[in-house]
């Protein structure tokens, strides 16, 4: 791990110019309900509107612009529960770049449905019995594509900070930044921006209670591995952080909390019915945190990172009305 090549701001910088014209500057929003309820100023910074829903294109795209010649011709390779998927296959479909995205079986068949849509050519596996990582690097090495994982990569990172930094260059310095932690990506570029542009801004990453492996490594100082946790954030049921998240979260952040699947179909009800958003369950992972954390943040300047919208329409009704 020390001998890793961590990236900075510069690079978050970079893939900011590099994302022009081909990502969406997502909107911030704010709602005067939750302002009262918090006794705060909350921003919502929504990436359930960029393209493909997620942030994730941000990350995708950033890394698939920077292949040479040959890695354009032999194709990419990726592995993901599904935003990842859809980013990788949009960027290359825009890019000109073949690819292949191993998704597990029973991943939200929309997510399926628009990878395959993007072009993306699907293999499937079993999230709880198969290796996802090792599917991917295998495909990777028979086939000589270049692997680009959902997280723990420079370019990743480093595109997926351009949100934060958007949220920032918007709204000013904040007090508190919520967000979404799985493998640790999101929240990794997010540090890099809030040190860099706000630095006294304490920032949190947030997983699900059931899966909660980042504050584990985070308050032991070493990456703790889990098995695949059980939690309808879909897109937090990761078993580790990454080499290159790891360490930035551990240097930049100041607590991972977490919150239970009760405490996001709160929030997705919340935003359906009141902001008139949809948003997944992994995506209310920080808004269901600061709305734990409310009455210390009184007075304050709030941000809340919502990561993704992508969540299958029977699903999303079956939670909300249970």
């Amino acid at each position: 791990m020390n001998t890793l090549t961590l990236p900075t701001y510069a690079d978050v910088t970079a893939a900011a110019a590099r994302l022009q014209g081909h990502a969406h500057k997502t909107p911030i929003l704010t709602s005067r309900t939750v302002n009262e309820a918090f006794g705060a100023e909350v921003f919502f910074k929504c990436e359930n509107l960029q393209r493909m829903g997620a942030f994730k294109f941000r990350g995708a795209f950033n890394a698939l612009s920077r292949f040479d010649e040959r890695q354009r011709r032999t194709g990419v390779v990726a592995f993901s529960s599904g935003n990842h998927a859809q980013a990788v296959a949009l960027s290359a479909r825009l890019l000109g770049i073949p690819a292949t995205i191993v998704m597990p079986h029973d991943a939200p068949a929309a997510k399926l449905a628009a990878t395959r849509g993007y072009g993306g050519q699907v293999v499937v596996y079993d999230r709880y019995k198969e290796d996802r990582e090792q599917i991917g690097s295998d495909l990777a090495s028979r086939q000589g594509m270049t692997l680009i994982p959902p997280y723990d990569h420079p370019d990743v990172i480093a595109g997926q900070g351009t949100a934060a930094k958007e949220l920032f260059e918007e709204v000013g310095a904040l007090d508190a930044l919520f967000v979404c932690l799985g493998g640790g990506g999101l929240l990794a570029g997010s540090a890099l921006s809030t040190r860099a542009l706000a630095p006294g801004c304490r920032l949190y990453g947030v997983e699900p209670e059931a899966g909660n492996d980042g504050q584990q490594s985070f308050r032991s100082g070493t990456i703790v591995h889990i098995d695949t946790p059980q939690t309808i954030a879909d897109g937090a049921q990761t078993q580790h952080l990454g080499n290159y998240t790891f360490p930035i979260i551990r240097r930049d952040v100041d607590d991972v909390l977490t919150a239970t699947d009760a405490q996001l179909v709160e929030c997705m009800r919340f935003a359906a019915s009141r902001m008139k958003l949809v948003i997944e369950p992994t995506g209310c992972l920080g808004f269901a945190a600061a709305r734990q954390m409310k009455d210390q943040l009184k007075g304050q300047r709030i941000g809340i990172l919502i990561s993704g919208g992508n969540v299958d329409m029977p699903r999303f009704c079956s939670l909300l009305a249970a």
